[in-house]
């Protein structure tokens, strides 16, 4: 007599298997597997889909969006959860809400590349970006005023650090190849003057400020670091690195914290309460490349360094003899290319850095997409990837506004604005309005409602 059929609901749970590698697996698998998370996968159609790209499936299954971020408040209201367990879980709901991010505002109002990037602190859809041509844009893409274009000088004078001022939001700070690092207005001015060479030979190329200690502090090409007060004196002005100072960072939760990044293949960190000569750092952390940028997380407890080759580094302020980790990545420097550098989500534990397929990258495949990549920060392990079709270039910046929803990209002389799809609509919905009046794009169908494509036209333009 055959056995009976077993009832469905008495079914054996299906055993779990190890995942093969991504590389083993073929296409049809990775579709499948992607499609049980209802998010683009790796196969095929990625090449016309833009949005979210899964890269650790395996690893996005552990946590369900909904009910574990539910059982983790629960838990935590009851007092059985710490809260690392409940900061988790809603950084998992933020990865799967990552699936829904979309391209919904572009901007090219540049005749150069832009070089630098910073969000309003106060104010969540204003951005400012400048350019290698020494252009400043203050850009509020939710309202219906015409962005303010700050006309540069044009070779020879890229903006190499952007700062608002914390003190007077309606001010910036720049650095710039034009040899000066100063404040400026909105409308062109330029209200004090902090540094300046005197020469086409030095210049500088970094900046940071601090609105607890009252500092501003730029680095230069030949290795000086200086530090002054909002009121433009100059506290200390030393060389502390043997090359050119690419980045500085004030640590935001302690004001005397500095880092530095270098040229000449080291990130120092100072005390600028000690500082007295380049053998004065309380630590310096050697690269095998030249680095970047050297980023504080949001708590001030880690630093990210991005080099010029294949390493983003992750360091504790508790050890800063050794990485907690290294992440191997692809971002080689390229005379003509903005410098790619990894940043910090400002709630969440991840790094958002911009892909350049290397062939001879270890891990690198054929026909590699131009991504944003994201990392977990505790892992090093790459949690998904955001990408575009039509905007398939190298995506050299990224930063997330300060309220951690909206992200804004350079790529090239492009200004890119992503956001979900479902908070990108309602926004839209207020610019298409106005598209047509202010004349800030092609009407070309329902394209241009879709994404709006700002151009020099329809700019308040002032003369710096």
């Amino acid at each position: 007599m055959a056995p009976r059929k077993r009832p469905e609901t008495q079914k054996t749970p299906e055993v779990p298997k190890c995942p093969k590698s991504k590389r083993s697996r073929s296409p049809q698998e990775l579709e499948q597997e992607a499609k049980k998370l209802f998010v683009k996968g790796p196969g095929s159609s990625r090449r016309h889909d833009s949005g979210c790209l899964w890269a650790g499936l395996a690893n996005l299954q552990v946590l369900p969006p909904y009910s574990s971020l539910v059982r983790a408040l629960h838990q935590h209201k009851l007092g059985k959860a710490a809260w690392p367990m409940l900061q988790q879980s809603l950084q998992q709901s933020f990865l799967h809400s990552l699936a829904s991010y979309r391209i919904f505002q572009k901007a090219a109002p540049f005749d150069r590349r832009a070089t630098s990037l910073t969000w309003h602190p106060t104010h969540p859809s204003t951005v400012a970006v400048g350019s290698k041509g020494g252009d400043v844009l203050l850009w509020n893409f939710n309202t219906k005023d015409k962005p303010t274009f700050i006309k540069g000088i044009g070779a020879g004078g890229s903006i190499t650090g952007l700062k608002f001022n914390p003190l007077n939001t309606n001010q910036f700070f720049t650095s710039s190849m034009e040899g000066t690092t100063r404040l400026q207005d909105f409308k062109g001015n330029t209200l004090r003057v902090f540094t300046s060479s005197g020469t086409c030979n030095f210049w500088f190329c970094s900046l940071d400020v601090s609105a607890g200690s009252r500092v501003v502090v730029t680095g230069d090409n030949a290795g000086q670091v200086v530090l002054l007060n909002m009121d433009g004196k100059e506290l200390w002005n030393l060389r502390l690195h043997k090359k050119k100072v690419t980045h500085v960072a004030l640590n935001p939760c302690c004001d005397w914290l500095l880092a530095t990044a270098s040229v000449d293949q080291t990130v120092k960190i100072w005390d600028l309460r000690q500082v007295r000569g380049k053998s004065s750092f309380l630590s310096s952390l050697p690269h095998r490349h030249p680095v970047n940028a050297a980023c504080f997380s949001p708590d001030g407890a880690r630093l990210l360094t991005t080099d010029q080759n294949s390493e983003i580094r992750v360091y504790s302020a508790s050890q800063w003899d050794c990485p907690l980790g290294v992440i191997p990545h692809p971002h080689r420097h390229f005379q003509h290319l903005t410098p790619i550098k990894a940043t910090w989500h400002p709630r969440y534990n991840l790094i958002f850095v911009g892909r350049y397929p290397d062939p001879n990258f270890k891990s690198c495949t054929p026909h590699e997409l131009r991504t944003i990549d994201v990392f977990d920060g505790s892992s090093g392990n790459m949690m998904c990837q955001l990408y575009d079709p039509e905007y398939s270039g190298i995506i050299s910046l990224n930063e997330f506004n300060p309220m951690g929803d909206t992200l804004a990209s350079v790529m090239g002389y492009h200004i890119l604005i992503w956001s979900q799809e479902e908070a990108g609509i309602q926004k839209r919905e207020t610019v298409t309005k106005v598209c047509a009046k202010q004349g800030l794009g092609a009407t070309n169908g329902n394209k241009s409602c879709e994404k709006r494509q700002l151009s020099v036209k329809g700019l308040k333009v002032y003369k710096s």
